[in-house]
């Protein structure tokens, strides 16, 4: 573990790391098709679900992977309590950016990299703009961003599952899902 101690005490590496994290999450997005706009909005109008399909498959790697990660110590889980008010305004802004352009945060940063102006001048420039409006008007959103609060509860606590056994069922949904939608062609 001193290898990650090291790591949390040292902000340069945790930048090195994130980009390359980032250029490898980039990398994979625009190989699965999910940065191209026509997919994006294929899956918008659920006929054609390689978005779907590309995130569930990243969401069960992903869920097992961090898991064995933190069974053998190397990563921390920290489920933050939530609000009903915070979820619907963040709702709101990502389905509003989304709806609008077509690109989620991820997807946009993918379609940059691939040289899509629209991307670039629609997508970065609106993130920074939509970030600037939430910054000047949090204020006033805060006392909605606070209300209905729900506690830190996991998968496993809420179910009241061992973990493992909670992540076999949700693996085997997520896999049996995938596999109804390439049965149908979809």
């Amino acid at each position: 573990m001193p290898l990650l101690t090291n790591l949390h005490n040292n902000s340069k590496a945790q930048i090195v790391l994130g980009l390359i994290f980032g250029i490898c999450f980039g990398f994979l997005l625009q190989k699965g098709g999910v940065t191209d706009y026509n997919v994006i909005e294929g899956q918008l109008l659920l006929t054609n679900f390689t978005v779907l399909k590309v995130m569930l498959s990243a969401v069960m790697v992903g869920m097992i992977g961090f898991h064995l990660l933190k069974h053998f110590g190397y990563v921390q889980s920290h489920a933050a309590e939530g609000t009903v008010g915070s979820n619907i305004i963040g709702g709101l802004i990502f389905g509003i950016g989304f709806a609008l352009l077509g690109y989620c945060p991820g997807t946009v940063a993918g379609a940059v990299g691939t040289g899509a102006l629209d991307a670039l001048f629609g997508g970065i420039v609106g993130l920074l703009i939509g970030a600037g409006i939430f910054a000047w008007l949090y204020p006033s959103l805060k006392p909605v961003l606070m209300k209905w609060p729900f506690p830190s509860v996991t998968v496993p606590e809420f179910l009241k599952l061992n973990l493992w056994v909670t992540i076999a069922i949700l693996e085997g949904v997520m896999l049996a899902f995938l596999l109804i939608l390439e049965h149908f062609g979809w």
